[in-house]
């Protein structure tokens, strides 16, 4: 961001123009609510982003709600609530475990299916989007950089 930008920005603190964490997460707050508002204007239920993540992280035949807690780094309940919303719109099913009688696993409906793929097509466009506004070359640098191994979180002491 240039200075003229920040300049164009009064309410945006110097410190969060430096921080890459807050632009990553503002960077996502932008993608989430384009995808919101495109899906609803679709004329689908908009779902939360912390519900768009659990259809990425299920498995095809099933994920119990432990497993998906720890893929999403969340607690049980959390996941549960999440998982519990996507039932209630008929875009997850619970199923028994044929592994283990004491879990459940979670599986995506054929509607949840559908709402997928189209929240996946619009997030293609969206994207385009983005390529536009801030170029191609450039879109296609963050998304390179953003895919490279980043290892282990460090642990640092700070100057």
């Amino acid at each position: 961001m240039t200075r003229a930008e920040r300049a164009e920005q009064p309410d945006a603190p110097e410190e969060a123009v430096r921080n890459l964490p807050l632009l990553l997460a503002g960077a996502r707050r932008w993608f989430d609510d384009a995808l919101m508002a495109s899906m609803r204007a679709a004329g689908e239920q908009p779902l939360s982003s912390a519900q768009g993540q659990v259809f990425a992280l299920l498995d095809a035949r099933g994920t119990t709600v432990a497993e998906l807690a720890r893929r999403l780094g969340v607690t049980r309940q959390t996941a549960h609530q999440a998982v519990h919303g996507l039932l209630a719109l008929g875009l997850l099913e619970q199923v028994p475990d044929p592994a283990s009688a004491r879990n459940r696993l979670i599986r995506i409906t054929a509607e949840g299916a559908r709402v997928h793929r189209r929240a996946q097509a619009t997030l293609a466009v969206v994207e385009e989007v983005l390529a536009d506004r801030i170029g191609s070359r450039e879109a296609s640098a963050l998304r390179a950089a953003l895919t490279l191994p980043r290892g282990e979180p460090p642990v640092v002491v700070a100057p």
